[in-house]
């Protein structure tokens, strides 16, 4: 089984951290010595080469200065908020509300010419109508305890929609059958959005395929990932999101979206299992 979506994150820190270690040996300080050149406590000099402590720009900088390393402060740096974008928490994220991480995400489809998303707990964002994303915004909002700004937020995750009808965008959408049953707002909220599935199925941008809940797995249920042309992975997990950006992490991601097209079905057979979901709501 795959370890946890943050634990590359972690790794990547502890790299950052052992970078620094050395830094400090090469100049040959004692961590107390670089503590008080840096005009900080030992511990947190501790905390930082055990990658317990993220160091901000100013921590590096006064490191680097200690160790007589200036010239290595902007690539550490770097570094350093590269690692802090590949493990973001939610509530983070949403500390204004959840309008700016909708915006980000937008921008991130826009730069992107093929986009493959495997969703296994609700419809992708760029598929949605305004009353789902609204009933599920809210409902996340609660849940976090953020500031509620779900109207702005839900305009601004609808607003990806258009790139399903300009050139040079391609999503190819693997879906759950449970993604089709669970109830996400009330009765006219999803029997809008199964209509919405059946409606943008035949757009030449979009390759819509649902694994069916009685198919013989050869890769298991996993939390929505997207993989943004080949270059990146966004793992969607409870509390945080997870960039992956290593070429192995990315491959395998890769990997497990090929195999679950694998046990995909698409057309006439995808939308049957739409219309059984539209005629389970009663």
């Amino acid at each position: 089984m795959p370890t946890s979506p943050s634990s590359s994150a972690q790794a990547a820190r502890e790299a950052l951290a052992v970078r620094l270690s050395h830094l400090r040996r090469d100049a040959g300080l004692t961590g107390r010595e670089l503590s008080a050149r840096c005009g900080w406590h030992p511990a947190k000099t501790t905390r930082i080469q055990k990658g317990e402590a993220p160091p901000s720009d100013a921590d590096i900088r006064a490191w680097c200065v200690a160790c007589g390393a200036e010239d290595q402060a902007p690539d550490l740096i770097a570094t350093a908020r590269a690692v802090d974008s590949m493990y973001l928490e939610w509530r983070r994220l949403h500390k204004n509300g959840m309008r700016r991480a909708q915006e980000d995400w937008y921008a991130r489809h826009e730069q992107t010419r093929m986009c493959r998303s495997y969703v296994s707990n609700a419809v992708p964002g760029f598929l949605q109508t305004p009353a789902y994303a609204n009933a599920l915004m809210q409902s996340i909002t609660d849940f976090q305890g953020t500031p509620n700004d779900v109207t702005e937020a839900v305009a601004a995750r609808v607003a990806r929609s258009r790139f399903l009808y300009e050139g040079g965008h391609r999503f190819v959408v693997l879906m759950e059958e449970w993604v089709l049953r669970a109830r996400i707002g009330d009765h006219d909220t999803m029997a809008g959005q199964l209509e919405h599935l059946r409606n943008v199925m035949p757009l030449p941008s979009l390759s819509l395929g649902i694994v069916p809940s009685t198919a013989q797995r050869i890769v298991w249920p996993l939390e929505a990932f997207y993989l943004f042309d080949g270059r990146q992975a966004a793992v969607e997990t409870l509390t945080a999101e997870v960039n992956v950006t290593q070429p192995r992490e990315v491959a395998d991601y890769q990997k497990a979206f090929d195999g679950l097209s694998k046990m995909a079905v698409h057309g006439d057979r995808a939308r049957t299992l739409i219309d059984s979901a539209v005629t389970a709501l009663g």
